[in-house]
């Protein structure tokens, strides 16, 4: 056998094992899966549940911050809506989802 005939791609791909099928093929995207839900998946949910159990505590009186970054004093809560006062006799009205944060009580008053 000559030495051209043992580098050919022919020959190569003969001495080459087989690739492995079953447990090892399916391994890798068994772990590919667990990698994206402990890394992507479960943090969301979990600050979901957390945006979730807020909007819950909401009461009136509260002061909050919403998500566009106004600030104001909860003075009614609906179903889906929330009315907020923002400053002296003026009051919106904003979705619950748009609530990002609730204050400590007096935040507004020191600014």
């Amino acid at each position: 056998m000559s030495l051209l005939a043992t580098l050919s791609p022919t020959a190569i791909l003969a001495a080459a094992p087989a690739p492995q099928g079953g447990f090892g093929m399916l391994l890798f995207p068994v772990i590919l899966i667990a990698i994206m839900y402990f890394l992507m998946i479960r943090p969301q949910m979990k600050r979901q549940k957390e945006h979730q159990a807020l909007l819950g505590k909401l009461s009136r009186g509260d002061e909050v911050l919403t998500s566009g970054g106004l600030a104001g004093v909860v003075t009614d809560i609906g179903d889906n809506f929330v009315t907020l006062e923002v400053a002296d006799n003026v009051r919106i009205r904003v979705q619950k989802s748009a609530i990002g944060n609730v204050l400590p009580k007096g935040t507004l008053k020191s600014a």
